[in-house]
């Protein structure tokens, strides 16, 4: 019995933890997308600046997805999940620090290369935790979650870069 109730609080911190580092990463992208007015007054950046904040991101992270699942198969999933989540907190911090546009851009590309290892490691910790006949609720609120953050995330962008900073 005891046995049993602590794999489901296991499973539960698992959903919780992996639904939150969905959230931040997507939160993150559509903060960026909303406050790239702001941005460009605050540091003075161009367009051409302003679309390399953006794609920085893009495409490191879709270029090293791949890359960050094979890697949380050799090294461990869990180890690379928290290493994946660090370097993204820590991009993060450099993104709010960055003096000019130059470090906000190479801070993104950083960012994508922690939510390329956070994302598929993400789904497959989900996936290891739950047993078959409960896998498909775990990510059907995995993945609502996510979606939910994406319908929001305009707004919340907009209410921060308004509100308080960019940064």
């Amino acid at each position: 019995m005891i046995k049993e109730s602590n794999e489901k609080a296991m499973r539960a911190w698992v959903l919780v933890l992996t639904s939150l580092a969905a959230c931040m990463i997507s939160l993150d992208s559509q903060v960026v997308a909303t406050a790239l007015s702001t941005i460009r007054l605050h540091l003075g950046a161009s367009i051409e600046e302003l679309e390399w904040t953006v794609n920085a991101y893009t495409l490191s992270f879709a270029v090293l997805l791949m890359t960050g699942a094979a890697l949380g198969d050799r090294f461990g999933r869990r180890r690379l999940f928290v290493a994946g989540l660090g370097l993204f907190v820590l991009a993060s911090a450099a993104c709010a620090l960055a003096p000019n546009a130059g470090w906000l851009i190479a801070a993104r590309a950083l960012q994508g290369c922690g939510s390329a290892l956070v994302m598929p490691l993400a789904l497959t910790l989900l996936s290891a935790a739950f047993p078959p006949e409960r896998r498909a609720r775990a990510l059907g609120i995995f993945t609502s979650v996510s979606g939910l953050v994406l319908l929001v995330g305009p707004v919340v962008g907009g209410a921060i870069a308004q509100g308080l900073a960019w940064q």
